[in-house]
C-alpha cells in the first residue's frame, strides 16, 4: 500500500495469485524462501543492530496462525517470539492502548510476530463502539507516530492484512465443525462478527490508506489460497530483510591466536 493510497477492498481479489500456480515451482520457491528467511534471522541475530516486528491482521478464519506456522517453520525459536493481542486484562485496560505493545516489541537481533496488534483499536473498538468516535479516530495519527518512532530506533515493522472473501471464510468454519479435531477452533463470536462483516471492511480500508506508511508500510495479501499467502509473505519479509545489509559483526578474538589445553 503506498501512503494515503485510497482503499476499496472490493477491488483486490482474495482469489488472485499473480500468475504462480500450485505445482512444483511454487513449492520450490517457498521453501528457498524459508531457507533463506532461516540465513537471515541468524545473521539479524548475530548483527544484534535491527528487529523485525511482523504484523498479522485478518478477519476470522483469515488464515494468521496458519501463515505464522508454515512461513515461520525454519527460524530458531530463540530469537523469535509470538505475542497474541486478544482482549484486554484488567491491567491492560488500565493504560494507554500502545502500552502492551510496547512491551511486546522485538529486542535488537530478534523477530517480533503480533497475531492480531494495536490494529484492533480502530478495528473491534470502531466496529462496536467500544470507545467515543474522537477517541478511535485520533488513534491513527498515534499508530504512525508510535511506529515511526520503532523505525528510527532500527525496528522494521511489516504489517500483512490477510484478505479473504466472505464466502471462503464461511467455507473455513465448515471445515471445522467437519472436523472434529477443529471443534476446539470454534466460537460463537465468530459467527455473530460475520454479521458486522461490511463494518469490519470499512474499518480495515480506513487503517490500511491512514496507516500505511514509507517506514511501516501495509501489505494486502490476496489469501484464499493458503499457498499463495504462504509464498507472498515470505517473500515480502525476505526482501525487508535483505534490504538491512547485514554484516556478521568482527570477531572478538584473533581464531588464529586460540589454542587448545
Amino acid at each position: 500500500m503506498k501512503p494515503g493510497q485510497k482503499v476499496d477492498l472490493s477491488k483486490w481479489d482474495p482469489e488472485d495469485t499473480r500468475g504462480w500456480e500450485k505445482n512444483g515451482a511454487m513449492k520450490k520457491a517457498l521453501k528457498k524462501a524459508v531457507a533463506r528467511l532461516d540465513d537471515l534471522q541468524y545473521l539479524m541475530y548475530a548483527e544484534k543492530k535491527h528487529a523485525l516486528l511482523l504484523v498479522f491482521q485478518a478477519l476470522d478464519s483469515g488464515g494468521k496462525d496458519g501463515t505464522i506456522r508454515h512461513v515461520m517453520s525454519g527460524v530458531n525459536p530463540q530469537g523469535c517470539r509470538v505475542t497474541p493481542f486478544k482482549v484486554p486484562t484488567a491491567e491492560e485496560a488500565d493504560h494507554d492502548f500502545l502500552w502492551r505493545i510496547h512491551k511486546a516489541v522485538p529486542g535488537r537481533g530478534e523477530i517480533g510476530i503480533f497475531n492480531r496488534s494495536h490494529y484492533e483499536d480502530v478495528l473491534v473498538v470502531r466496529v462496536h463502539s467500544l470507545a467515543p468516535k474522537d477517541v478511535w479516530e485520533a488513534r491513527y495519527d498515534q499508530i504512525n507516530e508510535f511506529e515511526a518512532y520503532l523505525a528510527a530506533n532500527n525496528v522494521t515493522t511489516l504489517k500483512f492484512f490477510l484478505h479473504i472473501s466472505k464466502d471462503e471464510q464461511k467455507k473455513r468454519f465448515m471445515e471445522r465443525i467437519d472436523d472434529p479435531d477443529k471443534h476446539w477452533k470454534l466460537s460463537q463470536s465468530d459467527f455473530n462478527e460475520r454479521r458486522f462483516w461490511d463494518d469490519y471492511t470499512k474499518a480495515y480500508e480506513a487503517a490500511l490508506a491512514k496507516c500505511s506508511t514509507d517506514v511501516a508500510p501495509w501489505y494486502v495479501i490476496p489469501a484464499n489460497k493458503k499457498w499463495f499467502r504462504n509464498l507472498a509473505v515470505s517473500h515480502v519479509i525476505v526482501e525487508a530483510l535483505e534490504e538491512m545489509k547485514m554484516k556478521f559483526p568482527p570477531p572478538s578474538v584473533d581464531v588464529h591466536d586460540l589454542k587448545w589445553k
